[in-house]
């Protein structure tokens, strides 16, 4: 008490002036320190939820969803701001909104004299940052609210800047129902961007909240009009905007009508909407224009196959410069619940079908196990009891890698996966983040690279991708903001190359059967697939732009016998490319400099020797690809007559003659055998000679070692007996646990009827003396 005296006394002291200044100096910081005190007691929170909006790669909403408190109230970005609109907002609401501190004391002071002198309330004193603080913090209107509201809006001056304010009123203002802010006004009833407004219905949209709930648009549009004409002559009365501007707008028709929210790619919406939770706008790389396109073509397509009980349809359209999704389809029809419209096709894993293949030539490219023009036997072969088949069930004999790979035979693709490795392959489709195969890839084999496996559409279109990019994948990019491109070289730019040679070649079994006179035939490198069973069928295609997968099925797994790649899911690829890439120009994938071009025997693929007279031009990899020169022939040394050949051991000194013999490998001589193809046979090896080349004996094909048999006893069930032997084998020699059964031609099928279960040996001699033993186990039921 005593210190208080003894100041008041030192004030006393004081010049009367400078009494007087201090006063003024705490009578103007009372208020502000007041201010402050109560800021930190009542904190200003806003927390505002808004409707999580999708948007386009030209940032045009394309599907929404409500608030948590189930309103329609999108966020609006500053650049959305139409400045008409805001003009329009600032005349009418609060023109002095630039200058004002959150309060207009002049508004307060005239409100207060009318209100009192007519002893009722005719005008309003709130600001636009009044307005806010009222729509953040809504009460009864009484006078002690009426000071809240004024702190609130201080509070909302001293955080926030004018623009951000302006903004916040613009994403609050009420529409009527549960409709509220500018955004989602503009898109509920006018279907565009607040920025692509025109002046009337800038203007329109300005006066609504006014009286919200009795000017519904829609409802009482002729009643809007009219208010909304008053203002425009207002405007034009103050010349806020050019006079044949207003008059334009005076005289448009409001046709408006409340309207759903955008729903276009619902799927890729409610994926994204999922995945990137609490985020007010969500800008996607989706291409509108693009994606339309992609929807209506799908829709129409799948109305033509629905009559072959073929229900859904997903598509994947992905630019090949940014790795941006341009376009995402789930299923054609998202209202289909009788077939599962809802079901995202995208991301769905289904067999593929023939779709691996590619990848798994350009690895054996990379490998240097094979080249465009080397030959690959397609002939029946046995993998301890797994017997691939080709589509159609026929077999070609030799044929090259490249015409394999464009007729998709399922033959040589086993028998290139196992010179590659399974675990090779996986390897490399993990990479690229194969779901399936990181889970399950120790567990598969050989059917792997028909279809034994599963994948999603988006994986493999992102990976087929990595071929219009010289071999190099990069994860799909969903939002514009994901700028950071992480690329891995799974492929090599010279395999790259190669296989989009390959895969461009129209002369092939996938081009659909009502494509081949037509002149719209987009320059695409294309591949096909139909899993086991026809319950999917794959169309991947690229060019340097666009890379564009299609899967085409149903999602209840259901076959359909008429479903394949080539005529279920091709046609769409080209109405796609031929849609969105149409006249396009016309370049191509240009050859890397790390491959050349060599020629090579027609007759196996490897380099041309002194006794290949038929060469054709192929690309390599130098430094990596085979370097073996052809052996397609190899000279043996014959008697004059031809009946018998020689060996190095047994040559006579004279009487002989050396000549070319085709060098076939074994599997073609019994294929050729069972097809009765003609072929020129090495004669008999001299009878009188001693020495054995064991690398020559004949390779038991059937039954296949280390396998169990099951047979019905009763039925007197046979195995069969079968091998591959050497060109100048003409008879082998079968044994049955040591004990002779039957002397055979060299490519004969023999049968024998087991007696008893257990072990049995199975023993082949060739007339050479050459001897290969096997071994298989024997159940009866």
């Amino acid at each position: 008490m005593k210190q208080l005296t003894l100041k008041y006394k030192l004030i006393k002291r004081l010049p009367k002036q400078s009494r007087r200044w201090l006063s003024y100096t705490l009578v103007l910081l009372l208020p502000i320190l007041s201010f402050l005190v109560l800021n930190q007691l009542y904190p200003l929170t806003i927390n505002v939820s808004y409707s999580p909006v999708i948007t386009a790669s030209d940032g045009s909403v394309i599907n929404a969803f409500l608030s948590s408190d189930d309103k329609w109230r999108m966020q609006l970005e500053a650049g959305e701001i139409n400045p008409v609109l805001k003009k329009a907002v600032l005349l009418k609401e609060d023109r002095y909104f630039y200058f004002h501190p959150g309060i207009n004391p002049v508004a307060i002071v005239r409100a207060a004299i009318n209100n009192v002198t007519q002893s009722k309330t005719t005008s309003g004193a709130s600001t636009i940052t009044m307005q806010v603080a009222r729509l953040l913090y809504p009460k009864e209107r009484t006078y002690l609210n009426k000071l809240t509201e004024i702190f609130r809006a201080l509070q909302l001056e001293y955080t926030y800047s004018k623009d951000e304010i302006l903004q916040l009123y613009l994403n609050l203002v009420p529409f009527g129902g549960n409709i509220e802010g500018i955004k989602a006004a503009s898109v509920l009833y006018f279907q565009q961007s607040p920025k692509q407004l025109s002046l009337a219905q800038a203007v329109t949209l300005t006066v609504i909240p006014n009286k919200p709930s009795s000017l519904r648009i829609g409802e009482q549009n002729a009643r809007i009009v009219e208010f909304r004409n008053k203002w425009l002559n207002y405007y034009k009365q103050e010349q806020a905007f050019k006079e044949d501007a207003v008059e334009d707008a005076l005289h448009e028709p409001l046709e408006a009508t409340r309207l759903q929210a955008p729903k276009v790619a619902p799927h890729f919406a409610y994926r994204m909407f999922s995945k990137y939770k609490n985020q007010p706008i969500i800008k996607t790389t989706l291409n509108r224009q693009v994606q339309e396109k992609v929807e209506q073509l799908a829709y129409n397509y799948m109305q033509r196959l629905r009559y072959q009980n073929i229900h859904n349809a997903a598509v994947l359209v992905i630019n090949n410069e940014t790795k941006a999704v341009e376009a995402y389809l789930g299923s054609a029809d998202f209202s289909d619940a009788a077939h599962g419209g809802q079901v995202d096709g995208v991301r769905a894993l289904r067999s593929p079908g023939s779709t691996l293949k590619p990848f798994l030539y350009a690895t054996a490219i990379d490998k240097g196990l094979v080249t465009p023009k080397t030959i690959i036997s397609d002939v029946p072969i046995d993998y301890a009891g797994y017997r691939p088949q080709n589509y159609f069930g026929n077999y070609n004999g030799n044929v090259t890698i490249e015409h394999a790979l464009a007729t998709s035979l399922n033959v040589p693709a086993v028998k290139l996966l196992d010179q590659v490795g399974v675990y090779t392959f996986v390897k490399k489709l993990q990479q690229a983040d194969f779901t399936d195969l990181k889970q399950n890839g120790d567990q598969l084999g050989l059917s792997l690279i028909l279809g034994g496996c599963g994948v999603k559409l988006e994986e493999l279109t992102a990976l087929y991708a990595a071929f219009a990019n010289q071999g190099k994948y990069s994860p799909i990019r969903w939002l514009q903001q994901d700028t950071t491109m992480a690329e891995k070289q799974v492929f090599s730019p010279a395999s790259a190359y190669m296989i989009n040679q390959t895969l461009t070649q129209l002369l092939r079994p996938d081009l659909p059967h009502n494509a081949q006179n037509s002149a719209h035939l987009p320059k695409i490198a294309w591949k096909t697939g139909t899993s086991y069973g026809r319950k999917d069928a794959w169309s991947i295609g690229y060019n340097k732009k666009f890379t564009v997968g299609v899967w085409v099925g149903n999602f209840s797994g259901e076959g359909v016998p008429e479903l394949n790649g080539t005529d279920s899911a091709t046609p769409l690829l080209f109405d796609i490319f031929n849609a969105i890439d149409y006249n396009s120009p016309n370049k191509w994938f240009s050859p890397p400099k790390t491959i050349a071009n060599r020629a090579v025997c027609v007759e196996n693929g490897q380099p041309g020797n002194s006794f290949c007279h038929d060469l054709v031009m192929d690309t390599f990899i130098p430094g990596i690809s085979p370097v073996a020169k052809c052996s397609h022939l190899k000279k043996v040394a014959v008697s004059a007559d031809e009946k018998y050949a020689y060996c190095t051991s047994c040559q006579p000194l004279s009487g002989i003659t050396q000549k070319w013999y085709p060098n076939y490998a074994p599997e073609i001589l019994t294929f050729y055998d069972s097809e009765h193809i003609p072929y020129q046979r090495i004669p008999g090896h001299n009878p009188n000679c001693s020495r054995i080349f064991q690398e020559f004996a004949p390779v038991i094909t059937s039954p296949t070692a280390e396998m169990e048999y099951i047979l019905e006893q009763e039925e007197r069930q046979k195995l069969m007996l079968h091998c591959n032997a050497h060109n100048e084998v003409k008879q082998v020699h079968w044994y049955i646990n040591d004990r002779f059964i039957k002397t055979a031609a060299a490519n004969e099928k023999v049968f024998f009827e087991p007696q008893r279960a257990g072990k049995y040996k199975i023993s082949c001699t060739d007339d050479q003396g050459r001897n290969t033993n096997s071994y298989i186990t024997v159940q009866f039921l």
